[in-house]
């Protein structure tokens, strides 16, 4: 695999980095980074983490940060792209997918409890945003996975059929319905699918003027130096939210006790509202921890507010 140099972050100089793949259980090619400290015995079992990037981003993002201060922290993390997104393979580009992306964590639960140096029986994920919905997911039915934490969780399958804070009309839910089957057909009859809008190509130097405050957020992450990655367009196949739509995510949170459940958020995060209720339905052991003064994209990559101390001391605890 080619090696990517393009990070939105500084590589620790007490790591070091593997680019790795592995197949999920539809045969498509996961791409990953698999983070290691450097003072580690590979003699030795350890325990692992693997890491989601939020939705729309890529491994060289907030999720490698994740994965590079973890591993900092002795524990073996992997970073990947979802499949048919980022380095990952699958075609058409840019799908999304509740059941596939929740699949992969699967997936890297099939790699990293192979690796000789990891304790299979202590393999912890960490979602971040949209896979926070999809971590919890995969553990729903992947009892491998032994501790769940999610950071600025957007539950993407109440979103999609519910629409912002669950303001989505009936009427308005039939009309968009009829937009997505003819969708289909313009699809069936192009040569690509086409896509809801994308961040722009090259990075910016400021947030375009009227545009509402929670999609000048994500704006201001993608689209700007600090986020930006050619690989995070931040845009897929406008039919994807069929799937969201009819499968929602995390019906079944409360079986995954008694292992247990971290909810972090910020304290300004517009998103907060579902890691709140998320929390209510899980049943114990959970914990929900609020950031004070963070706001939803602070926590993919502000390093000075993402609790890394806490997740050290989770993870620690429960695997």
């Amino acid at each position: 695999m080619t090696e990517n140099t393009y990070r939105t972050f500084e590589l620790s100089d007490k790591v070091t980095v593997e680019q790795v793949t592995f197949k999920n259980r539809y045969g498509i090619t996961v791409a990953a980074d698999l983070y290691l400290s450097k003072d580690i015995d590979t003699s030795q079992k350890y325990p692992a983490l693997i890491v989601g990037t939020p939705y729309g981003g890529v491994k060289e993002q907030g999720a490698g940060i994740y994965a590079q201060n973890m591993a900092e922290r002795g524990f073996v993390a992997i970073a990947f792209d979802e499949s048919y997104n980022g380095e990952s393979s699958g075609a058409p580009r840019h799908v999304s997918s509740p059941d596939i992306f929740a699949e992969d964590f699967s997936a890297a639960v099939d790699y990293i409890g192979t690796r000789p140096f990891v304790d299979r029986d202590k393999i912890g994920v960490i979602g971040i945003c949209g896979s926070g919905g999809f971590a919890v997911t995969a553990a729903q039915v992947d009892t491998r996975i032994k501790a769940v934490a999610t950071v600025s969780m957007y539950d993407m399958s109440r979103v999609m059929r519910y629409g912002w804070a669950d303001s989505m009309t009936d009427e308005q839910r039939t009309q968009l319905f009829d937009q997505l089957g003819e969708q289909r057909w313009k699809d069936f009859q192009g040569d690509e699918p086409e896509l809801t809008p994308a961040f722009p190509s090259e990075p910016v130097d400021s947030i375009p003027e009227g545009m509402d405050p929670i999609s000048s957020e994500f704006f201001g992450y993608y689209a700007m130096k600090r986020g930006f990655h050619p690989n995070s367009i931040g845009a897929f196949t406008k039919t994807s939210a069929m799937a969201f739509m009819n499968f929602p995510l995390m019906n079944y949170i409360q079986t995954i006790s008694p292992r247990p459940i971290l909810f972090i958020i910020g304290e300004h995060a517009h998103s907060r509202y579902f890691s709140e209720d998320a929390y209510k339905m899980a049943a114990e052991p959970k914990e929900l921890v609020e950031v004070a003064g963070a706001g939803h994209v602070d926590l993919y990559d502000r390093t000075d507010l993402i609790p890394f101390d806490k997740l050290e001391s989770f993870f620690t605890e429960n695997l």
